[in-house]
């Protein structure tokens, strides 16, 4: 089955490749195990930036941008084929959801019902829930369509999330759309209803290497957050629900500093995480502004991340060990890719001091991410 897929793949990349020249373009991907069919959208703005985006988990397949010397490279981690995709553990490029990052126990209560999600995950031994469970939203089809507005191209996917999918109360309708402007900038916007109280906090879970050369290290990369505090966890990486202030600790990147400078630093959060995998607490601010600044030296690529979410949790690859073939079969190593994933705070239902994840009939969620690039 692999192999018919990754033949499946291949002859519609062939058929991208045939197609006249336009900024946005769609093909067969490939077809899942069931026999649909998933698209692959190709975007390209004024700039000749690229990016590809595929229904299946509503996936950032790769995404091309010019270094300070005008070099195009790949700065995503993920697959060549959609069988990489299925069966990727990473969540690659993903969309997550119903709810990205953690839920200790699984267990939630709302409006005095308790609900029981799965627990997919266990960090120092102890369960949790983990990017909307078992199958998420990164390993469901989506259905794709192409959009267009000034200086901007896309595709909006949607989804129906029924009641009781992975233990989730009420249907959920969710629609995300990804924008590549001609100000050099990949916009991910996604927006929710629901029919009855849900909880939601969706996410973009895309593994970056500026160098556009997965084999370096991100640890030479320069990183800011606009954060004054960082939530501590327990050792299941869960928010114990204090607030700390990142002043004079590992966590404070304030200012522009080297990722692995102090990444390996006698620090409880740093060992409970096995280096950086916390939510940092934006400053307060209204709309979307500025979270965080990434910078890798050697190429000049930088990408600036805005949002108008509270948290943004920043991980630093420390689960890549090489078993994962990715891209022109590299098998990514420790520390070669970041996630920048913008967020409502993790466990935030079992936290009511947190900001709300609370989405009831007759509201809307809505989430935008801006990765805007610069060299």
């Amino acid at each position: 089955m692999k192999a018919a897929l990754t033949l499946l793949a291949a002859s519609a990349l062939l058929t991208m490749s045939n197609l006249t020249a336009s900024d946005l373009e769609t093909a067969v991907y490939g077809k899942l195990n069931d026999g649909r069919e998933v698209n692959i959208f190709t975007l390209t703005n004024a700039k000749g930036m690229t990016a590809r985006i595929t229904e299946y988990g509503a996936i950032l397949v790769g995404l091309e941008v010019p270094d300070s010397k005008g070099t195009k490279a790949d700065v995503t981690l993920g697959y060549d084929t959609l069988a990489g995709w299925l069966t990727s553990p990473s969540y690659f490029g993903a969309s997550v959801g119903r709810f990205g990052n953690r839920i200790a126990h699984g267990k939630f209560t709302l409006d005095g019902k308790e609900y029981t999600l799965a627990t997919n995950n266990s960090p120092g031994g102890i369960p949790c829930h983990l990017h909307g469970g078992i199958k998420g939203f990164d390993k469901v089809l989506w259905k794709g369509a192409p959009v267009r507005k000034a200086g901007a191209r896309g595709v909006a996917l949607t989804y129906t999330s029924k009641d009781g999918e992975e233990g989730y109360p009420g249907t959920l309708q969710v629609k995300i759309t990804y924008w590549l402007t001609d100000a050099s900038e990949l916009v991910w916007e996604a927006e929710a209803t629901t029919d009855k109280p849900t909880v939601i906090n969706l996410a973009h879970h895309t593994y970056w290497n500026l160098a556009g050369d997965p084999t370096k290290s991100i640890n030479d990369h320069e990183l800011m957050l606009a954060a004054d505090s960082y939530l501590p966890t327990d050792k299941g990486l869960i928010p114990t629900g204090v607030k700390a202030p990142v002043a004079g600790t590992p966590m404070d990147f304030r200012t522009s500093t080297r990722v692995g400078s102090r990444v390996n630093a006698d620090f409880e959060a740093l060992k409970l995480g096995g280096g950086y995998d916390h939510c940092w607490v934006l400053r307060d601010g209204t709309g979307v502004r500025l979270a965080a600044v990434v910078k890798d030296p050697a190429s000049g690529r930088v990408m600036e991340v805005l949002t108008d979410q509270p948290g943004i949790q920043f991980y630093s690859g420390n689960f890549l060990d090489g078993s994962a073939a990715g891209k022109h079969g590299v098998k990514y190593q420790f520390r070669t890719g970041l996630c920048l994933e913008t967020e409502g705070f993790p466990d935030a239902p079992n936290h009511p001091d947190f900001p709300s994840a609370v989405l009831r009939p007759g509201e809307t969620y809505h989430h935008t991410m801006v990765c805007r690039f610069k060299n």
